[in-house]
């Protein structure tokens, strides 16, 4: 009997050590491989890098490549957001074995002979982990399939002129550059610049959510020197909406923003601004008028919040959204670590700014807020801070924020002031509306801004109801962004 249990043990032993070395293998292949795969990530996004770069540089025309270039361009932020994920967690687990190492080799751990592969947040990890690792290949798929493409790629590029640039991705000039619209613009300017068959007026519309940088992105349109060299004239108009508008009150409600004397051609192009929603018998009749009154080759920019307008102009809309959160990453990333590769900062740092990346859904104004007040800052403490105020401020007005929101609808701030102790202790804003300015009107924008409040720097707390400069943008058409605020709660002031 003893000799049969013995027998028992020694195959279930056996069957076990056999198990654990097949594990073990596969656990080394699987990391092996993994390795390689991220190797050959990093070989391909820097060669795809370079084309990118190298096609932002001319001047394209044709849209078919225009599209082929933006395919490119989201999956190289793609990428790049696996490989700091890939890195960042690598990183993570390899300071944990050497933590759980020291742990394991204490005489006074009673915990040593348990595995801790079985617990709940280590299994998830793992099941996290075998998803990256197969969008990992199928983004190495999809890249290496546009390699194979790109030599015939390269060779009508090259065709095309250059045209002087400062590089968007250069983390002195982020920015002070429109981020992430380069094959957009070129698809607008390309428009304006085609005749319209049959002599018709060109209309081209762009929509998005407010604060998308609809105003930022036809402002660099508008500047390229192949759109001012074509046109004689360019006419800005800024409304809620159209109503009551005839011809005459619509031109002297314009402003000049570019007139070229010494053009032959008497081309116009007029850019119309809409704020609020637009009465489709108001556009027509409007449309009417204009088409007896401009020249032959004349164009129309009309930007709107309501998809509408779509059924408004002569060719597709350009509709623009929020950044996908690949490429929001690597925006945010510039503009806090510069030039400092994630690679080289501490695993909790990278971590920690992604998950705030994540948390901002996309917000121009709090990528560039935030990244303020980290550069002075940076650190893991702050950088918790910040996310967990970005958290809170999700969370309070998840009902009725989305990722770009109404300006009719409230929304709520938190200060995170040093001096104050726990998250109950904050001060609560409600954010009324906002509005934005332009250069004329920078002499009357609030002294205290956002990141007064969210720093804690201010003297004395306001009350009541305030104003505060959110962001002034560095880039054209320079606007400064307001919020209209209400003081809603200050050491523990039930609202």
């Amino acid at each position: 009997m003893e000799a049969l249990i013995s027998a028992v043990l020694g195959d279930l032993v056996s069957r076990s050590i056999s198990i654990m070395v097949k594990k073990c293998r596969e656990q080394a292949t699987t990391e092996t491989t993994a390795e390689a795969d991220l190797q050959r990530l990093h070989q391909l996004l820097l060669r795809i890098s370079a084309v990118v770069e190298e096609a932002e540089g001319r001047r394209v025309t044709n849209r078919r490549m225009i599209r082929q270039v933006s395919m490119m361009i989201k999956q190289l932020f793609r990428g790049y957001y696996l490989l700091d994920s890939f890195n960042c967690r690598k990183k993570k687990t390899d300071d944990d074995e050497v933590s759980h190492s020291s742990f394991a080799q204490s005489k006074f751990n009673p915990a040593k002979r348990f595995r801790r592969l079985s617990s709940n947040t280590e299994i998830e990890s793992m099941v996290i982990g075998r998803d990256s690792g197969k969008e990992l290949k199928q983004v190495i798929v999809v890249l290496e399939s546009m390699v194979a493409d790109m030599k015939e790629f390269a060779i009508f590029l090259m065709s095309y002129p250059r045209m002087y640039r400062q590089p968007y991705s250069s983390y002195l000039f982020v920015d002070k550059c429109m981020f992430g619209r380069q094959m957009e613009r070129e698809e607008a300017i390309s428009f304006l610049l085609q005749a319209e068959p049959n002599g018709n007026l060109g209309v081209l519309p762009i929509i998005g959510p407010g604060l998308i940088g609809k105003s930022t992105f036809v402002e660099h349109v508008c500047d390229d020197e192949r759109v001012r060299k074509h046109f004689s004239l360019i006419l800005f108009y800024s409304r809620n909406n159209l109503k009551e508008e005839s011809l005459t009150t619509f031109i002297d409600n314009c402003v000049i923003k570019h007139q070229n004397i010494a053009s032959d051609e008497e081309r116009s192009l007029v850019v119309i601004e809409l704020l609020g929603d637009v009465d489709e018998g108001e556009w027509k009749r409007l449309l009417h008028t204009s088409q007896r009154c401009m020249t032959h080759g004349s164009k129309i920019i009309i930007t709107c919040r309501s998809e509408k307008v779509v059924s408004f102009g002569t060719t597709k809309a350009i509709k623009l959204n929020c950044l996908s959160k690949e490429a929001y990453w690597y925006f945010f990333k510039m503009l806090v670590f510069g030039s400092t590769d994630p690679e080289d900062l501490p695993p909790k740092l990278t971590s920690l700014a992604m998950e705030l990346a994540l948390e901002m859904r996309g917000s121009f104004i709090f990528a560039h807020v935030f990244a303020t007040l980290l550069r002075e800052n940076l650190n893991d403490r702050f950088l918790c801070k910040l996310l967990g105020v970005a958290r809170a401020y999700a969370q309070k007005n998840s009902l009725v924020l989305d990722e770009y929101p109404k300006d009719d609808m409230s929304r709520y701030a938190w200060s995170i002031d040093d001096n104050l102790q726990g998250p109950e202790d904050r001060t609560l804003f409600r954010i009324q509306h906002s509005q934005q300015k332009g250069l004329d009107a920078h002499d009357e924008v609030p002294r205290i801004t956002l990141m007064d409040l969210l720093s804690g720097t201010l003297s004395t707390m306001p009350q009541g109801k305030f104003e505060v400069l959110s962001w002034r943008s560095l880039i054209p058409p320079y606007y400064s962004y307001i919020y209209a605020c209400e003081l809603l709660r200050h050491n523990n002031t039930t609202p």
